[in-house]
C-alpha cells in the first residue's frame, strides 16, 4: 500500500517497528508503540490523551501498544492506555477508548465503539457498528454481528456500572443487546433482535424480547448435518484452519480460555 506520506504527525517519544507504513493526515501521540509490519491508513489517531489531559498540566500520555501485523483502516481513533495484540485489523471509523486489551487476531469493524475499560479475547470478530460498554469482557472466538449492543447501566443514569461477559465460541446476533450485568456461557446463540435481561448457560439457543431458551445449540440440525458447536464446520482464519478443531484442541488443551 502506498500512501503519499503529506501531514504526518509522529511524537518523538512514539516508537515506530520495522516496515510499517501511516497514511495521511494521521497523528501519532506520545508513549504509542506500533509493532512491525503494520499499515495505519490515512487520518488516524493513535494514542488520543484521555480526559486528564485537558485538566492536568503534569498530564502524561499513558502507553498504547499495537502488536505487530496490525492494519488499521482510516478515520480510526484508539486512546492512550490500551494493548492490542498481534494481527489486529480494524474498518474504517472505530473508536477505541483508553484501558481496552484485545487479544491477537482479532477483528473490530466499521462504525464500532468500544467504550474503555473492556477484555477482549483472541480470535474475537465484531462486524459493523457494534457498541461495547464499559466493562465488558468478551472471551475467545466471540462473534458479535452488526448493531449488536452490550450495556452497563442497569437504572440510567447512573455511576453504579455493571458490565456483562460473553464466554468463549458464542454468538450474538444482529440488532440484539445485552443487558447490564448478564453473564453469558460458552457456545451460546443470541438470536437476532433478542434483548438479554438473564445470565445464560453454556450451549443455549436463546432469542426474543427478553430472550427465552429455545434448545440446546447442538440439537440444531440444518441439511448438512449438526452445525453447533460451530468450530467443527468453520474454520476460515481460524487457528484450526486445515487440521479440524479437535487436533488443535488436543494440541492447545493447556490454553487458558478462562474469562
Amino acid at each position: 500500500m502506498k500512501f503519499n506520506g503529506r501531514n504526518i504527525q509522529v511524537s518523538s517519544k512514539a516508537r515506530i517497528g520495522k516496515n510499517v507504513s501511516i497514511g495521511d493526515n494521521t497523528i501519532i501521540y506520545d508513549g504509542v508503540d506500533i509493532g512491525d509490519n503494520s499499515v495505519i491508513c490515512n487520518d488516524c489517531i493513535l494514542g488520543e490523551p484521555v480526559n486528564d489531559f485537558y485538566y492536568q498540566n503534569s498530564y502524561q500520555n499513558p502507553k498504547l501498544i499495537i502488536g505487530e501485523n496490525a492494519l488499521i483502516r482510516s478515520h480510526c481513533i484508539v486512546y492512550a492506555g490500551s494493548t492490542i495484540g498481534t494481527n489486529f485489523t480494524s474498518g474504517h471509523r472505530v473508536i477505541i477508548r483508553e484501558n481496552t486489551e484485545i487479544g491477537d487476531f482479532c477483528s473490530i469493524g466499521t462504525l464500532s465503539d468500544i467504550q474503555g475499560e473492556v477484555k477482549i479475547g483472541d480470535y474475537c470478530r465484531l462486524h459493523s457498528n457494534v457498541h461495547l460498554a464499559q466493562k465488558t469482557i468478551l472471551g475467545h472466538f466471540v462473534f458479535m454481528y452488526p448493531y449488536s449492543i452490550v450495556t452497563n447501566d442497569p437504572h440510567p443514569p447512573s455511576e453504579y456500572l455493571k458490565g456483562s461477559c460473553i464466554g468463549n465460541y458464542s454468538i450474538v446476533g444482529v440488532h440484539s443487546i445485552i443487558l447490564p450485568g448478564i453473564k453469558i456461557g460458552e457456545n451460546c446463540f443470541i438470536g437476532a433482535n433478542s434483548v438479554v435481561n438473564r445470565s445464560i448457560k453454556d450451549y443455549t439457543l436463546v432469542s426474543g424480547e427478553a430472550a427465552q431458551k429455545k434448545m440446546d445449540v447442538r440439537d440444531i440440525i440444518t441439511r448438512k448435518g449438526r452445525y453447533y458447536p460451530w468450530m467443527y464446520q468453520y474454520d476460515k482464519r481460524m487457528p484450526w484452519e486445515g487440521i479440524g478443531f479437535e487436533l488443535w484442541k488436543e494440541n492447545n488443551k493447556d490454553r487458558d480460555a478462562s474469562l
